[in-house]
C-alpha cells in the first residue's frame, strides 16, 4: 500500500505537526494541572508523586489523539481536553507501575528519575493507583459531557482498553515472554493490547465525544489500532538504535530482558518495514475524512519518524 496523489495534498507538513503537537501538549498539562491541584495534610505527599508522574514531559500523543478526533467531529475542546488529561493520567500510571523493580526494573523515565526513585516503591505505587482512579472519575463528571450515555462510553471504553483484554493484559503476556521466543503472531498480538489498545482508545474517545457514526467510528478505530502497532514497532527500533539521552529512558532494556521484539524477529529494516506498511494502512483508514484529517495523516508518518 502506498499513499496515492491525492493523500499526499493531504497530509500536514512536519512543521505544522510540531506547532500543533506542542499546542495540544501545553494545553494538556495546564488540564492536569488544574484537575491535579495540590491538597494540604498527609496525603499531599501522593498528590506531589502524581503530579510529578503526570506532569512536566512526554509527547501527549495519546491526549492529542483526542483532540485532534473530537475537532474532526466539531466536538467542544473543553471537554476533549479533559479527556485527554484523563488518558494521559493513565498512561502515567502504567509507566509509573512499568518502572517498578517488580516490572521493567527502570531508574530513568523521561530523562529525569522513575517515580519510585524520586519519592519511594510505595508512594509511587499508590500514586499509580490513585492517577487511574482519577482517569475514571474525570470521565464519569458531568463537566466532561452532560450525556450520561456519552460518559459511560466513554469509561466503558477506557475500561476495556486498560484491563485484562487490553493494557494490563499485555502487561502481563509482556512478562510470561521473558527469555522465551515468541513467534510474531503473539508479539503482534502483546503490543496490540500493551501499546495499541491505548491509543486505540484515544481516537475512539474523541469520536466518542464527537457523536461520530458507526461507520466513522469503526474508521477511527481502524486507524487508532494501526497506528498504536506502528507507533510500538518503531519503539522496538528506537530500544535498539538511540540513546538514553534520544529516549529519555534506558535504551536496550528489550534486549538485555530477553524479549521477543519486532527487530528481534524481523531485523531493524524489516521492523521499520513494518512500521511504515502499519503508517500507510493507519492513513489509508483516513479515506472518508479527506483534508479534514491532514494533522492525523501526519500523525501516522510522524510515530515511525520520530527519534524519542
Amino acid at each position: 500500500m502506498t499513499f496515492d496523489k491525492t493523500t499526499l495534498e493531504h497530509v500536514a507538513s512536519p512543521a505544522d505537526l510540531a506547532a500543533s503537537l506542542k499546542i495540544a501538549a501545553g494545553e494538556i498539562e495546564n488540564t492536569i494541572d488544574v484537575l491535579l491541584p495540590m491538597v494540604p495534610g498527609d496525603e499531599s505527599v501522593l498528590i506531589e508523586a502524581m503530579r510529578y508522574a503526570a506532569l512536566g514531559g512526554g509527547k501527549r500523543l495519546r491526549g492529542y489523539l483526542v483532540t485532534e478526533v473530537a475537532q474532526l467531529f466539531g466536538a467542544n475542546h473543553a471537554a476533549a481536553l479533559r479527556i485527554a488529561a484523563s488518558v494521559e493520567m493513565l498512561h502515567a500510571y502504567s509507566l509509573v507501575h512499568d518502572d517498578l523493580p517488580a516490572m521493567d526494573d527502570d531508574d530513568l523515565r523521561r530523562g529525569r528519575p522513575s517515580t519510585h526513585r524520586q519519592f519511594d516503591e510505595a508512594m509511587a505505587i499508590l500514586a499509580g493507583d490513585a492517577l487511574q482512579t482519577s482517569a475514571f472519575e474525570i470521565l464519569a463528571d458531568e463537566a466532561t459531557d452532560p450525556d450520561p450515555a456519552i460518559r459511560v462510553a466513554l469509561v466503558s471504553a477506557l475500561a476495556k482498553a486498560s484491563g485484562a483484554a487490553g493494557m494490563v493484559g499485555g502487561q502481563v503476556v509482556d512478562i510470561r515472554g521473558e527469555g522465551r521466543a515468541l513467534p510474531l503472531d503473539q508479539v503482534r498480538r502483546l503490543h496490540a493490547m500493551k501499546t495499541g489498545a491505548l491509543i486505540r482508545y484515544s481516537a475512539e474517545a474523541g469520536a466518542i465525544l464527537g457523536r461520530a457514526s458507526a461507520a466513522q467510528r469503526e474508521a477511527i478505530c481502524a486507524y487508532g489500532r494501526d497506528l498504536g502497532t506502528a507507533f510500538q514497532v518503531a519503539d522496538d527500533v528506537l530500544d535498539t538504535t538511540a540513546s538514553a539521552e534520544e529516549l529519555g529512558k534506558t535504551a536496550g532494556k528489550d534486549e538485555a530482558a530477553g524479549k521477543s521484539t519486532y527487530v528481534s524477529l524481523l531485523g531493524i529494516e524489516g521492523a521499520r518495514n513494518e512500521a511504515r506498511l502499519l503508517s500507510e494502512r493507519a492513513t489509508a483508514a483516513l479515506a472518508p475524512f479527506n483534508e479534514q484529517a491532514a494533522a492525523l495523516r501526519a500523525l501516522a508518518r510522524y510515530v515511525v519518524e520520530r527519534r524519542n
